[in-house]
């Protein structure tokens, strides 16, 4: 056994021995960790170590060179000049068209005839100019009827009447067999003008079909190009495109135009399933590139509250397809603020020249005709800062990353059979490593939580939301001097005798032995995105093994650190471009998450992940430091005056400033509530002003500005009322469970909702069927909640089997056009055999809630004046409901 004397040694992983030397070429007295013994040996090398001044500026302009470069890059919209096949100005011209009137609404005039006619306008107007051409233009509006199951939200069905779609085929004089499909959508949510959500789209599709119908070379294959007018009713008119339209049935492959930001670059994130030709087709005709494979399987998993009419297609229409967003400022996403102003003519230009290169290239190439042909397997695709794709077929990727593996793998056995690594030395002192810096990310990751719900305690939550870089500033110097002193503390104590250059050669293995893990695992999964872990060890093996040299005759010099930099450097820059697009994404979705899911926790996780994966090939430098006190003490003391900064409410979550509004999102709906007993009677009845706060702050930054929306006009659930007796637009209560009622007159919409039992009987099975008709605005919402013992059989929704219960309830979206007739639906219920006496009566509840989002109907006088009292950093979304509940 060692003596409490004894000095610990890693064995040397060469033959050399070392002695540091400084940057300036004195030897290093400290290059042993406080060891200052004289070696045995005359050292045969001297090595020099880095300062720590030099390493922590060398790592810090490192790091803002690269996230300079990524912004360079999100700013450069448009790559040389544009060709003139299409025209951005005019494009923009149908774009402030289209917003001018307003919100679209489905069912409102705004979008069922102002914004339908201006589009029938202009195409009728494109089919005139081109009717001398080579290519014929057939222009079709539809108003389809249908019915749906989605598993979005938790679950649910949807049923629609009478939504509009405006087909256009576009195809040669001939006709054709085989059609693209590109689509966007024209409506809005209620209360925002949609200029990037989807106005824009539709802009750039009518100035694509005008470029494509001006064509003098005839198309090989047709285009349809689907103005949509009901996807923010949750994807309901796509479903009616492609399910009953009789042009669907030629649709091969499809383009999707979407947003969940407003403006910047548009970046494709889903493609398939399969078909990787059409990732080739993007890869070679796309003029500004702008994709990434994992932010295709990031959405594919659920993580993002969010879908698309490419769901729609794939699912319902087994089509394969590319689908492109616009991400950037997801802030005002849905709001008032998401004007056209706030477009460059630069995106505008760049989606279009995209998307019009693309659909050029598809439907004159021949693989549209048989993709069936070229239809299996995926692709690897990736950009490097917009300037080129990278794509390749998925089972290429698989063989690349193995290889690499393999070569990591190789190159770390070689290190253990090296002279003086005998008995496993290498292989125990390499577990070890491995297990202090896995020991580093979970002490990190818990300090850095716990800073998270301190901040949530002292009711700084999403302090963040509109000053990001303070997050960086509390939550990364946090994570980077957390890991910095768990590893000088193991330098110090652990590793007390070992020299420096031989620890920083051994946690270089580390970090490449730890990607390497995921690498392997990533592709063992079969996800796309395991090149990422590939480029993060690839590169920093092949600088290595360059570097051998340098590092075994001089250590860490100046040369050998600068060198091993830029060797880092395409897989840093990519994999921090990655970062700009995570954090992108989930930090304006952190302001409408709902109630439940804690912010802090979020944004300090992703901060802290970041921290982990950006130091991996740093750790190293650690090591090759004489000393870390002074980094330590920098990082100490900006985390300290954040954090008191933070504590004291410097950082205000929002903001109304004009040209960067962070607002809060508040829904208030001026509701009348109306309750009926198993008799009919109507057992209780109120009104009142319901909000709903969208963010986890709730009304902790309202209330000082309306002192009445407080903590004693919070609601509690009526578990044995439909979805708690509440008008729900969407099933969307797991995520708010925090709201609040305050009392208000009863609203009087004059088109009042219709509702009654039409017929119920008992059918020969042994159920009861009952038949409903309802009758009222544009969009209600139907819940049903079978009681204790009953359960739905059978109904007029969907395939007829009843799907998604949420804890005992149904969900069903009702929405229509113009001129729809009565709704009427029914279900079968089995009664319950041992009815609950301590349950409510009857054997199912069954409510409606109706929501006047436009016209006179939306408003009432108390919600004007609410509304005018809220601050102008808030964004209160507004409209006029009713509830009425039955049980049966």
């Amino acid at each position: 056994m060692e003596s409490d004397t004894t000095i610990r040694r890693v064995k040397p992983f060469g033959t050399h021995n070392y002695v540091a030397q400084d940057n300036n070429g004195s030897r290093d007295q400290y290059g042993d960790n406080g060891y200052s013994g004289a070696p045995k040996r005359k050292p045969e090398v001297s090595l020099y170590l880095l300062r720590e001044g030099l390493a922590s500026s060398l790592v810090c302009v490192f790091i803002l060179v690269l996230w300079g470069l990524v912004h360079l890059s999100l700013q450069q919209l448009v790559i040389g000049k544009p060709t003139g096949e299409f025209n951005a100005v005019r494009a923009r011209r149908h774009l402030e068209q289209m917003t001018s009137v307003g919100p679209r609404p489905v069912g409102s005039q705004e979008n069922e005839v102002l914004t339908v006619s201006y589009l029938l306008e202009q195409i009728e107007n494109i089919r005139v100019e081109t009717s001398a051409g080579p290519h014929q233009l057939t222009v079709d509006v539809q108003r389809p009827t249908g019915s749906f199951s989605i598993d979005f939200l938790g679950g649910f069905t949807s049923f629609y009447d009478r939504v509009t779609n405006i087909a256009v085929r576009l195809e040669p004089k001939g006709g054709t067999q085989h059609l693209m499909l590109a689509n966007c959508h024209f409506d809005t949510v209620a209360n925002s003008p949609g200029a990037s959500d989807d106005a824009v789209s539709c802009a750039v599709m009518l100035e694509v079909l005008h470029s494509l119908a001006n064509l003098s070379t005839p198309l090989n294959h047709g285009v349809i190009f689907l103005f949509n007018g009901a996807e923010e009713n949750i994807l309901q008119a796509s479903h009616g495109f492609i399910t009953q339209h009789a042009w669907a049935k030629q649709v091969r492959a499809f383009i999707n135009l979407e947003a969940a930001g407003v403006g910047g670059k548009e970046v494709v994130f889903q493609t398939g399933p399969e078909n990787p030709w059409l990732v080739q087709a993007y890869v070679h005709a796309a003029k500004h590139p702008f994709a990434s494979v994992v932010g295709q399987e990031v959405f594919q998993s659920g993580i993002i509250p969010s879908d698309t009419d490419f769901r729609i297609y794939r699912d319902f229409g087994n089509i394969p397809g590319i689908d492109l967003a616009f991400i950037e400022n997801g802030f005002i996403y849905h709001t008032k603020y998401d004007t056209a102003d706030r477009i460059l003519t630069d995106s505008i230009q760049r989606a279009g020249d995209n998307i019009l290169a693309v659909l050029k290239h598809l439907v004159m190439s021949e693989k549209l005709a048989d993709s069936s042909e070229y239809r299996h397997g995926n692709m690897v695709f990736f950009d490097l800062l917009g300037v080129m794709v990278v794509a390749y077929p998925a089972r290429v990727g698989t063989i690349l990353n193995y290889v690499v593996a393999a070569a990591t793998f190789l190159y770390l056995a070689k290190k253990a059979s090296l002279p003086g690594n005998g008995g496993g030395r290498y292989v125990r002192d390499l577990a070890f490593a491995t297990g202090v810096a896995v020991l580093s990310w979970f002490v990190t990751l818990l300090s850095v939580l716990i800073v998270a719900l301190l901040v949530t305690l002292l009711g700084r939550s999403m302090f963040w939301y509109n000053h990001f870089y303070a997050s960086i500033c509390l939550y990364g110097t946090a994570a980077t001097g957390k890991m910095i002193l768990v590893h000088t503390l193991a330098k110090n104590l652990y590793y007390g005798g070992v020299r420096l250059v031989e620890l920083g050669d051994l946690y270089f293995d580390v970090s490449l032995l730890l990607w390497c893990c995921s690498l392997v695992w990533l592709s063992q999964q079969g996800l796309c995105s395991a090149y990422v872990p590939m480029l993060m060890v690839a590169f920093p093996l092949a600088t290595r093994l360059l570097l051998a040299n340098e590092f075994k005759h001089r250590g860490a010099s100046v040369k050998y650190s600068i060198l091993y930099l830029l060797g880092l450097a395409l897989p840093y820059v990519h994999f921090m471009f990655l970062i700009w697009v995570v954090f992108e994404i989930f930090t304006p979705i952190m302001g409408r998450s709902g109630t439940e899911i804690p912010p802090e926790v979020v944004l300090a996780s992703l901060v802290t992940l970041t921290t982990i994966f950006l130091s991996s090939f740093f750790l190293h430098f650690i090591y090759l430091v004489r000393s870390t006190k002074w980094i330590l003490a920098g990082l100490g003391s900006v985390f300290l005056i954040m954090f008191l900064l933070v504590s004291s409410g410097v950082f205000f979550p929002y903001s109304g400033n004009p040209d960067s509004p962070r607002p809060k999102r508040v829904f208030l709906q001026h509701t009348t509530r109306t309750f009926h007993n198993l008799q009919g009677e109507v057992e209780s009845q109120d009104s009142g002003l319901w909000i709903n706060s969208f963010d986890y702050t709730g009304i902790q930054h309202v209330t000082p500005h309306i002192p009445e929306i407080n903590d004693s006009v919070r609601t509690r659930c009526r578990e044995d009322r439909p979805f708690c007796g509440y008008p729900w637009f969407l099933p969307v209560k797991f995520l708010s469970k925090k709201n609040w009622y305050l009392p208000a007159s009863e609203v009087s919409p004059s088109s009042p909702v219709e509702f009654q039992l039409v017929s119920k009987e008992e059918t020969s099975w042994g159920t009861i069927k009952m038949t409903f008709s309802a009758k009222g605005p544009s969009h209600m919402s139907l819940y049903l909640m079978p009681h204790h013992g009953a359960s739905l059989s059978t109904w007029s929704f969907g395939d007829g089997t009843p799907q998604f219960d949420l804890s005992g309830e149904y969900f069903v979206f009702y929405s229509h056009g113009l001129d729809a007739p009565v709704w009427t639906f029914w279900f079968e219920i089995q009664p319950p055999r041992d009815p609950d006496p301590s349950g409510p009566e009857g054997m199912i509840s069954v409510a409606l809630s109706s929501h006047y989002f436009f016209g006179a109907d939306q408003r009432t006088a108390q919600l004007e004046e609410i509304i005018g009292r809220f601050p102008k950093w808030a964004f209160p979304s507004s409209w006029v409901s009713t509830y009425d509940m039955y049980r049966y």
